[in-house]
C-alpha cells in the first residue's frame, strides 16, 4: 500500500511525470495546468480563491511528501508548484489566447527571476510551504503585471 501512495506522490508533484522531462520542468508543469485554469476561468470569484486555496494548500501537502521521497530540497521533478502558481496569475483575468501567453510569459518570467522578495521567501520557508510559496508569489507578481498590460495595451 506504501508504495501505491508513493506513486500517486510522485505522479501528483510530477505533474503527471512532467516533472521528469530533462529540459524546462518548470515550463512545462507550467503548461500542465493550461486546463485547470481554463477551469477557473469558469468560476465566481468565492468559488474561484477557494479553488486556488485549496489546490495550493494539496500542492503544499504533496510537495513536502515529494522533497522526501526524492531527498531533494525543492527538486525540479516537482512541478505542481508552478501549476498552483499559474493558477494564481490567471485568477480574475478574462480568458484568451492573449491573456494566456501574455500570463504565462509573466509567470514563467517571475518564478525564474524570482524579483524580491521571492527568494527569500524560497529560502525561509521549510518542506511544501517553500516549494509552494515561491510560486504563489510569483503568480500574484505576474498576475498584478498582467492587469497592468491589459489596461494600457
Amino acid at each position: 500500500m506504501r508504495r501505491i501512495q508513493e506513486k500517486c506522490v510522485v505522479l501528483l508533484a510530477t505533474g503527471g511525470y512532467v516533472g521528469y522531462i530533462p529540459v524546462a520542468p518548470g515550463t512545462f508543469g507550467t503548461l500542465v495546468a493550461i486546463p485547470l485554469c481554463y477551469l477557473l476561468s469558469m468560476l465566481g470569484p468565492l468559488v474561484g480563491m477557494l479553488f486556488i486555496g485549496v489546490f495550493a494548500g494539496f500542492a503544499v501537502w504533496i510537495s513536502g511528501k515529494a522533497e522526501k521521497l526524492f531527498n531533494s530540497k525543492d527538486s525540479s521533478l516537482i512541478v505542481i508548484d508552478e501549476m498552483a502558481g499559474f493558477l494564481v496569475t490567471l485568477f480574475l483575468i478574462p480568458w484568451s489566447f492573449k491573456t494566456l501567453v501574455t500570463g504565462f510569459l509573466l509567470f514563467r518570467v517571475m518564478d525564474i527571476a524570482k524579483p524580491f522578495p521571492i527568494r527569500r521567501l524560497e529560502s525561509t520557508l521549510n518542506g511544501g510551504w517553500g516549494v509552494v510559496g515561491d510560486d504563489v508569489l510569483a503568480g500574484i507578481y505576474a498576475n498584478a503585471a498582467l492587469r497592468v498590460i491589459m489596461r494600457f495595451f
